[in-house]
């Protein structure tokens, strides 16, 4: 019987290690410079509508993708009710454009490919190409 239940523990671990890797969140950009980082901060300001040197053009996944949910909590730091409720009084008021919308991680990927001075986010386990840059990572 005490077998069982360490086998059991370990397997519960197997499994908190699986579901933790796959809510690694990288933030990838298309850009020449390859030395440029951003901190949790910059990226939240640039998802928020703020200003970079850099002058990146920032993208999304719809508001029911899971990695965009993870994303908020863990980036953005708000819930998707408060960055629809903001992004809805910038649109009234017209000081500031929501970030372009795709429906999923595929079809982001392929933007950022095809479009110089993009930054969006994806799921860690993705296969990220040579061409794009991962500017940021949060476990």
């Amino acid at each position: 019987m005490k077998k069982w239940g360490i086998l059991l523990l370990l397997a519960s671990l197997c499994f908190f290690q699986v579901a933790r890797a796959n809510e690694t969140i990288v933030v990838v950009a298309n850009i020449s410079d390859k030395s440029i980082q951003l901190n949790r901060q910059q990226i939240r300001n640039l998802y928020m509508g703020g200003m970079m040197p850099n002058d990146l053009n920032v993208i999304a996944l719809s508001p029911d993708n899971v990695t965009r949910v993870i994303f908020n909590t863990k980036v953005v730091g708000l819930t998707e009710s408060r960055i629809q409720s903001y992004w809805a009084q910038m649109r009234f008021t017209g000081r500031k454009k929501a970030p372009k919308e795709f429906a999923n991680e595929r079809t982001l990927l392929e933007y950022l490919i095809d479009n110089e001075g993009t930054l969006g986010y994806l799921r860690g386990s993705t296969s990220i190409p040579d061409d794009l840059l991962v500017v940021y990572t949060i476990d």
